[in-house]
């Protein structure tokens, strides 16, 4: 299967061809990369940056199959709206699991996305999230430290002699009862696969809608949202506070 891409109206169309027997098939498929949308998604926007406030259940990513994710759209917004003819270069700096929301940082150029890559290494920048739990924590606050092991696709909590295992921290405040849960503040310290979902399920507080680590329910989009980022700008070197509002619907109503 082939496929080639042209933009029509603001929207990407993907075209998909394969020939068998002598014969092409074809199958068209409009991609809702709608720039417009995109736009009432950017929180922060320069020439070096560009910060977008994903929405729970959409990739931040291409997995190598033809879903949406977040880095073609915003390029396609950049493309469009900064007349950039062929592609525009686009280039996500951290990641967001699929059912999470809010910010996400890409880089408009290649210097950025080096300062920005060694920033994260170095743990340079800071990263607030909100929670939506379905039990309140024993403690109001707190400190979790643990050590994760990524399996298939699933991140496990192992005692820190396990082979592979990593050191996870995060620190967590309780900001209001909700229901019978609580709205989380927390703070993550290191950044490892999936960390925040499985550490708070480690303690008894579930994100709601996340079933994979211990929910009651399934959702597209869990009640985890990357709040706020706060950095040093990479080429212009002044303090940036980058925020996404938290979702009113879903498991947020």
């Amino acid at each position: 299967m082939s496929r080639v891409k042209c933009c029509c109206g603001g929207k990407v169309i993907v075209i998909r061809y394969r020939a068998a027997r002598g014969r092409v098939g074809w199958r068209l498929e409009v991609a809702t990369y709608d720039v417009k949308a995109l736009e009432e998604r950017i929180v922060y926007a320069d020439n070096h940056l560009l910060a977008v406030n994903k929405p729970g259940g959409v990739l931040t990513q291409a997995s190598g199959r033809d879903e949406i994710n977040l880095e073609d759209w915003a390029r396609e917004w950049v493309r469009v709206e900064k007349n950039k003819p062929g592609a525009a270069f686009l280039h996500a700096v951290h990641r967001l699991d699929r059912p999470v929301s809010g910010v996400v940082l890409f880089a408009r150029t290649s210097k950025a996305l080096s300062r920005l890559n060694e920033s994260m290494r170095l743990q340079q920048s800071g990263k607030l999230y909100v929670a939506r739990v379905e039990r309140v924590p024993d403690k109001p606050s707190g400190e979790l430290v643990d050590f994760l092991v990524h399996d298939h696709h699933i991140a496990r909590i192992k005692d820190d002699s396990y082979p592979e295992a990593k050191r996870a921290v995060l620190r967590y405040r309780q900001a209001a009862l909700c229901g019978e849960g609580a709205l989380l503040e927390v703070e993550l310290i290191t950044g490892r696969y999936h960390q925040i979902r499985v550490q708070l399920s480690g303690m008894g507080c579930p994100i709601i809608g996340d079933a994979r680590y211990g929910a009651t329910e399934a959702f597209n989009a869990i009640g985890l949202h990357h709040q706020k980022l706060t950095l040093e700008h990479p080429v212009l070197k002044e303090s940036l506070e980058i925020e996404a509002p938290v979702p009113v619907e879903g498991c947020w109503s």
